[in-house]
């Protein structure tokens, strides 16, 4: 395929690209290259980037979510049941919803509010940064619980939605995988880091080859199946048609802000309990045992850390293990850390959807640290290397939204929040993009051709995406 005329890169000069044989084969001036018999595809006023890549998405969770109810913007606990009602149960007898933010709340959830408006149903209401499943009694019944609110955490949250996810069969599950990445490469997504909570190895194994790149995430649960298989980050999975990689070794360190679990230094505004600073998911110790087993072994640690004791804690195992690796949500960073954030080699895996999702959220729990909260140009000042993701189904895995607000600090009509934090569209781009600026001679032809020279950040948002090449292949 020989692509004529689009701009080579964001702000490039008017070129040829060919491709063949799954890499870019030669790169030169407008009309100067010879097909050779190679298709060729006319690009007039278009640009021609390195592949977008979501660095953090829920896959299977992705896939659930559409057939689950929307909850989203509901005021109280009492609003989140009026959108249930009407509503029978599906997918394995229970009725789901997703989306409730209870951070706002002034009455927090509980299962008897359930249990008195839906007596005997089989309830799960996931929450939408999926750290909290409120259940009703009769779904705790089902699953042999003995829980005194019904509001599960973290692990329990986890456990919680995996039962959820294997109520229904694995054919069908696969067949909604495929429809989600086919919507994503649609986008112009080329590939993605998949952190189902899941054997993620042997479930990739087993669905048909995906249109785009998966990077396929390992749990510590699946640690010792992966070391002994000798899996290692970036190795091919056979079977997946050259398109689906061993991706990172996943650690929890903390919670989320949403559910008051993201670990910090200072208490949560109006916070009591013994979980006023949030919780430590893993402690140092395990962490930097976890981390070390796994370099060792070849497997690159992703670590979600959302809060500022969180990761200045990972921080400092990344410094004591030596090894390279991703920082996963960065939400909350201690001003002398920034600069800990440029560690060669280091990732700091962002989803600026969440800043604009959360402000709310901040202003009323971290009131007073919000100018260092999703603090993306403080981050990119320091010389931290910045990727997206949208870690869907939390946020809608569209990257022109990524970027848009990575670069706008709104999605609404309010103001910017903290525009201070914006970053230049370039800058967005580029990480949105996996950290590459450019392509070259000799790279795999993982392709995104939009219409337009991405020069206007209010429009950037409704970006078309004119064709998505992996490998040199359109996808569908």
């Amino acid at each position: 395929m020989l692509l004529r005329g689009g701009r080579a890169g964001l702000g490039g000069a008017p070129s040829d690209v060919l491709v063949r044989d799954g890499q870019i084969a030669a790169i030169g001036p407008a009309g100067s290259l010879d097909p050779d018999g190679a298709d060729v595809v006319v690009l007039s006023d278009a640009t021609v980037l390195p592949g977008l890549v979501d660095g953090h998405v829920h896959v299977e969770q992705l896939a659930h979510h559409s057939r689950r109810i929307d909850v989203s913007g509901s005021a109280t606990a009492s609003a989140v049941i009026d959108r249930l009602h009407g509503h029978v149960p599906a997918v394995g007898g229970f009725l789901v919803g997703h989306g409730f933010v209870d951070a706002l709340w002034d009455l927090p959830p509980h299962k008897s509010m359930l249990d008195d408006r839906l007596p005997g149903v089989p309830v799960a209401v996931i929450s939408l940064d999926l750290h909290t499943v409120w259940a009703s009694s009769a779904a705790l019944e089902r699953w042999g619980l003995d829980h005194e609110t019904g509001l599960l955490l973290e692990g329990e949250a986890m456990d919680a939605m995996a039962r959820l996810q294997r109520s229904v069969p694995p054919t069908e599950v696969d067949r909604w995988v495929a429809e989600v990445v086919t919507r994503m490469a649609a986008r112009g997504v080329t590939a993605l880091i998949d952190f189902e909570y899941a054997d993620n190895l042997t479930a990739w194994q087993q669905r048909a080859i995906p249109p785009l790149r998966v990077h396929a995430a390992v749990w510590p649960e699946w640690l010792e199946d992966a070391i002994a298989d000798r899996a290692t980050t970036g190795d091919l999975l056979p079977g997946t048609g050259a398109r689906v990689h061993v991706g990172p070794f996943k650690i929890i360190a903390d919670g989320s802000l949403n559910t008051r679990t993201a670990w910090c230094f200072a208490p949560y505004a109006g916070g009591t309990g013994p979980a006023l600073h949030g919780l430590p998911l893993t402690d140092p110790a395990a962490l930097t045992g976890l981390m070390g087993k796994a370099w060792a072994a070849g497997l690159t640690p992703a670590v979600h850390a959302i809060g500022d004791r969180a990761n200045a804690m990972v921080l400092d195992a990344f410094e004591e293990v030596g090894c390279a690796g991703r920082v996963e949500h960065a939400q909350l960073v201690a001003p002398e850390d920034f600069a800990r954030f440029a560690r060669p080699g280091l990732i700091a895996s962002v989803q600026p959807q969440h800043a604009v999702a959360d402000r709310d959220v901040a202003d009323r729990h971290w009131a007073g640290r919000t100018d260092r909260a999703f603090a993306y140009r403080a981050l990119h000042d320091a010389g931290a290397t910045l990727a997206f993701g949208s870690d869907a189904p939390v946020s809608t895995p569209d990257p022109w939204h990524a970027i848009a607000d990575a670069v706008s600090r709104t999605d609404d009509d309010r103001l910017p929040w903290h525009p201070e934090q914006a970053l230049p569209l370039d800058v967005a781009i580029v990480a949105a993009c996996g950290g590459r600026a450019a392509f070259a001679t000799g790279d795999l032809a993982d392709l995104t051709v939009v219409a337009g020279d991405l020069s206007d950040p209010d429009t950037v948002r409704d970006t078309e995406v004119l064709l998505t090449l992996v490998g040199g292949k359109h996808t569908p």
